[in-house]
């Protein structure tokens, strides 16, 4: 068999593994899209909006979502025991103190924002979800400098200058079409904030928990499940919820697991979908999925938007793609920039010294 031979052999076998490499991805981002509109579009059902009556439980429905999530870890957990090689899960179960202690700052954070994310979700319309909480950005550059002492440069602070001209667009926009909801205008601002929060604390916990994210969930979910119930009576939702419970149809209750099983999907989908990709495409993927969740959304409920309040959305899904693009670069530069040598940092030690 001749060289020539062996290429025109290799030839299709590589291109039906760059073929399945390529159908993996898509398939991953589609689950990724599927699961986290599939998220939205229920919790604005079960959450409604300002005209709730006496079932306006929010914080009820997002209770019961952290305990799908503690029983589908559990569950997990035990499914792996007995089929090991099916699936792969950590062994969870009963809290040790010692980090419980250091998780429950983290976990007050993630039920702040899960709480504010929700309570967003319920005063604002799904097409206007994304730019109403679109400040995250802004916030992860102001809480990285505040507390961790990061500096940003200026083509990101001028990303962040173009998402905050988008979103008060957006809001004037919303004002102008007389569907503005101050409420849900300040959870989201809210929201915001606490989603940034939570990625800076969940930085600073996961050695704790052995940098498993699948322990950290079990944890904030498991304390965020005891947390919640004096949030609820505080509230002044025990008889709302009462009246779910009693009176709630098989669709209703249908709608409460879905969303739990997506809430606690969400976590294995964006993590596998950056395994797959890169960071910066699952960045990306999540913008794109803001911006045909907004289209589906004026579809789905029949709503008329206009021009400006169109840009408004393009200005901050553009402005949130650039910030992205650019931390992109500046992690790629910073990794390839040259170390120095040993001998020169020892140099500068004796240096320091003789002074």
């Amino acid at each position: 068999m001749y060289l020539s031979d062996v290429q025109i052999v290799m030839e299709p076998a590589r291109e039906e593994s760059l073929l399945f490499k390529y159908a993996k991805i898509t398939s991953v981002v589609c689950l990724y899209w599927t699961v986290s509109i599939s998220l939205v579009f229920v919790n604005k059902t079960l959450l409604g909006g300002s005209s709730m009556g006496e079932r306006d439980a929010p914080l009820f429905v997002t209770w019961f979502q952290c305990v799908v999530t503690t029983v589908s870890c559990l569950s997990l957990s035990c499914f792996t025991k007995v089929f090991p090689h099916v699936v792969t899960f950590p062994e969870v179960g009963s809290l040790e103190r010692t980090k419980a202690k250091k998780v429950l700052p983290l976990t007050c954070v993630f039920v702040a924002m899960i709480s504010m994310n929700n309570l967003s979700l319920k005063y604002m319309g799904v097409a206007f979800y994304f730019v109403g909480r679109s400040l995250t950005t802004v916030f992860n550059v102001t809480f990285t400098y505040l507390i961790l002492g990061q500096v940003t440069s200026m083509s990101a602070i001028l990303c962040c200058a173009v998402i905050i001209g988008g979103f008060w667009l957006g809001v004037d926009q919303e004002n102008v079409a007389g569907s503005l909801s101050l409420l849900g205008v300040s959870f989201g601002f809210l929201s915001a904030a606490f989603v940034s929060l939570n990625a800076i604390y969940t930085k600073r916990v996961l050695p704790t928990l052995d940098g498993s994210i699948w322990v950290l969930c079990y944890y904030n979910n498991v304390m965020a499940s005891v947390l919640f119930l004096p949030l609820i009576v505080f509230n002044g939702e025990l008889y709302a919820a009462y009246l779910m419970v009693t009176e709630g149809s098989l669709h209703f209750w249908g709608l409460m697991v879905v969303g739990g099983f997506c809430g606690f999907a969400m976590g294995y989908v964006a993590g596998l979908q950056i395994q797959v990709t890169s960071p910066l495409t699952h960045n990306i993927s999540g913008t794109a999925k803001a911006c045909a969740q907004t289209v589906l959304a004026t579809w789905w409920y029949a709503e008329s938007k206009a021009v400006l309040w169109w840009l408004s959305n393009w200005v901050v899904l553009g402005g949130s793609l650039a910030y992205t693009y650019i931390k992109q670069l500046e992690m790629r530069a910073t990794h390839n920039a040259p170390k120095p040598l040993q001998s020169d940092i020892t140099g500068k030690i004796e240096e320091q010294m003789k002074g």
